[in-house]
């Protein structure tokens, strides 16, 4: 099983980290639904600028290694280190 690890940038400037199994759909979520996170609907429109990928056979598994991951980058890091992450990955 995939799962991603994701941010976002909102159009106030804010960083919005998520997890999912379906990188295109909850982007679109966040952008036009009701299913979107409370903290990016009056962020809206909201841009892919990171996402990380994992595969692990076993879905829990997959489940619990996006979420920790997400955890790390929502608790353990600040702002400039999300940045710095974002510049590092782009092409």
């Amino acid at each position: 099983m995939i799962t991603y690890v994701y941010m976002l940038r909102c159009s106030d400037g804010s960083l919005y980290t998520g997890w999912t199994t379906d990188l295109e759909r909850r982007v679109k979520e966040h952008n036009s639904s009701g299913k979107g996170a409370k903290a990016t609907r009056s962020r809206r429109p909201c841009k892919l600028v990171y996402h990380e990928v994992f595969e692990e056979k076993d879905p829990i598994e997959a489940k619990r290694v996006a979420m920790k991951r997400e955890w790390e980058i929502k608790n353990k890091m600040t702002k400039e280190e999300k940045e710095k992450m974002i510049r590092n990955k782009m092409p």
